[in-house]
C-alpha cells in the first residue's frame, strides 16, 4: 500500500514538473512559430497553429539591420562585462568568506539591496558621467555597467560556494607556508571551479539580457541585440511577424550556449548540497 502510494506521487511529481516545464516552454515555442509567419497570420484570430511556413521575416531582419553587428556587440559586452565583474569579485568574496568581520553579513545585504534600485532612477548621473567620458555608444560602457550591476549578485553566490570549504584546509596550507595568492590561485579557485563557472554562466545570461541600459546608452554603433529587438518597435504598431523573427534571432545564441553548459551550470548550482 505504501509502496503504491510513494509510486502514484511519484507520477504526480513528474506530471507536475513536465506541466511546469511546458507552460515555461510555450511562450519561446509561440514567438519561434510566429517568426514563420506573415502579418496577417501572426494576428489572425483565432491563431493559426497549421500553416506555410516562410522565411520573409528572417530575410526582413538580414535587409533591414546588421545582425551580425549586433551580435557581436552583445558577445563582446556580455564576456566582458562577466570578466570585469569575475575580476572584482573573486577577491572581495575571498576576503568576506575568510578574513569577514562582525558586519560582513550586513555588507553583503546591503550590497544585494542596491539591486532593488530602479534603473531608471541612476540614468541620468550615469548618462552624463558617460557623456563627459565620451563612452556614450560604446561597448566599453555596457562592459562596465553590465560589470557593476551584476556584481552583487556575483559576490553574494562567490560567497557562498566559498564558506563551502572546509577551514582545516586553507589552514593546513598557511601551516605549510602558502600566502594568500597561492592559497586563492591553488586551493580556492580549483576546489570552487564548479561555482565560479556557473556564476559567470549566470552573469552571461544576465549581461546578455540586460536591455535598459543598452537601449539608452547606445545608438547604432554599440547597440547590442535586444536593441535591436526594440527597435522593431514603431509609431506605426508592432509587426508582431518580424518582431518574432528578430527575437528567435535574438534568443538563439545565448539559448543554444546555454544548452552546451548545462552540465557546469547545474553542478555549480548544486556545489555543497551533498556533503
Amino acid at each position: 500500500m505504501i509502496a503504491g502510494k510513494s509510486k502514484s506521487l511519484n507520477y504526480l511529481r513528474v506530471a507536475a514538473a513536465w506541466t511546469a516545464a511546458c507552460v515555461m516552454f510555450f511562450p519561446i515555442f509561440w514567438m519561434i512559430l510566429t517568426s514563420f509567419k506573415t502579418e496577417l497570420q501572426a494576428i489572425s484570430v483565432p491563431p493559426l497553429v497549421v500553416f506555410e511556413p516562410t522565411l520573409e521575416n528572417f530575410t526582413v531582419v538580414q535587409e533591414r539591420s546588421d545582425y551580425m553587428r549586433y551580435a557581436i556587440n552583445s558577445i563582446f559586452t556580455s564576456f566582458g562585462g562577466t570578466l570585469l565583474a569575475m575580476i572584482v569579485a573573486i577577491p572581495a568574496a575571498y576576503a568576506m568568506a575568510f578574513f569577514g568581520g562582525r558586519f560582513t553579513k550586513d555588507i553583503l545585504m546591503w550590497m544585494l539591496s542596491t539591486k532593488m534600485l530602479p534603473a531608471v532612477g541612476v540614468l541620468m548621473p550615469i548618462y552624463l558621467i558617460a557623456q563627459k567620458a565620451g563612452l556614450l555608444d560604446t561597448r566599453t560602457a555596457l562592459v562596465i555597467i553590465f560589470a557593476m550591476i551584476n556584481l552583487p549578485i556575483i559576490v553574494w553566490m562567490l560567497f557562498s560556494y566559498f564558506r563551502e570549504i572546509p577551514t582545516e584546509i586553507l589552514e593546513a596550507s598557511r601551516i605549510d607556508g602558502a600566502r594568500l595568492f597561492h592559497e586563492l590561485r591553488y586551493i580556492i579557485l580549483p576546489l570552487t571551479r564548479g561555482g565560479i563557472v556557473s556564476t559567470a554562466l549566470l552573469s552571461i545570461v544576465l549581461c546578455w539580457n540586460e536591455a535598459f541600459w543598452s537601449i539608452n546608452l547606445t545608438a547604432s554603433d554599440a547597440g547590442t541585440l535586444t536593441a535591436l529587438v526594440a527597435s522593431y518597435s514603431s509609431p506605426e504598431g508592432l509587426f508582431w511577424a518580424k518582431l518574432s523573427a528578430v527575437s528567435t534571432l535574438s534568443c538563439a545564441p545565448i539559448v543554444v550556449f546555454g544548452w552546451f553548459c548545462q552540465k557546469q551550470l547545474v553542478q555549480g548550482l548544486t556545489f555543497g548540497a551533498v556533503k
